[in-house]
């Protein structure tokens, strides 16, 4: 059975910026939005989501919908860009955006995490999901899904707002490992 990744919906402040972890809230048509997605994603056995609030709230809406608790799972967060964190994109130095591309997945001219470490705890986080999940995440973990899934082009794939995609859930890790996932209202913060 297939896990369906959604992308966040636009969340407030995004427009030119870099904000991987920089927690924006969802923008004001959060509870419109998550009517329409209700009423279009299919039946779903479970709901997962990053720890970031334009993820959470509205896992939170479409789980209220549903009558499904929406899990966190510190793993379904977008990539750390580090120093870019809040930056404009247009005011990120060019040379560091062009060692990035010269190893996108390896490089790490931000400090924050490199595109390999969000793929592989991502690549975790799914292998753990239940059957028919519903995981509300962010671009940069639809496209390492993309890519762990075999899809070409998978880390320059565009996927709008509110969007979604079906991806067969990849096998199950072995038994003991850890686990990323909490309730929604888990008090703890968010692991890195």
């Amino acid at each position: 059975m297939a896990l369906i990744l959604l992308r966040h919906t636009r969340p407030l402040g995004a427009d030119g910026l870099c904000y991987g972890r920089t927690d924006l809230p969802p923008g004001p048509d959060l509870a419109n939005a998550a009517r329409r997605l209700d009423a279009r994603l299919p039946a779903v056995t479970a709901i997962l989501t990053s720890p970031l609030v334009r993820c959470l709230r509205l896992a939170e809406a479409l789980g209220a919908a549903r009558g499904l608790k929406a899990a966190v799972d510190d793993r379904l967060a977008e990539l750390d860009f580090g120093s870019w964190e809040g930056v404009r994109w247009d005011r990120v130095a060019r040379a560091e955006l062009d060692l990035w591309a010269a190893d996108l997945t390896g490089a790490r001219p931000h400090g924050g995490e490199t595109v390999a470490e969000m793929a592989a705890r991502v690549a975790a986080a799914l292998a753990e999901a239940p059957e028919g999940a519903l995981v509300v995440t962010h671009m940069g973990p639809i496209r390492a899904a993309l890519a762990a899934a075999g899809r070409a082009g998978a880390w320059e794939a565009r996927l709008a707002f509110g969007a979604w995609i079906e991806l067969p859930r990849p096998p199950r890790p072995p038994q003991g490992g850890f686990s990323g996932r909490r309730d929604a209202e888990d008090p703890r913060p968010p692991s890195r």
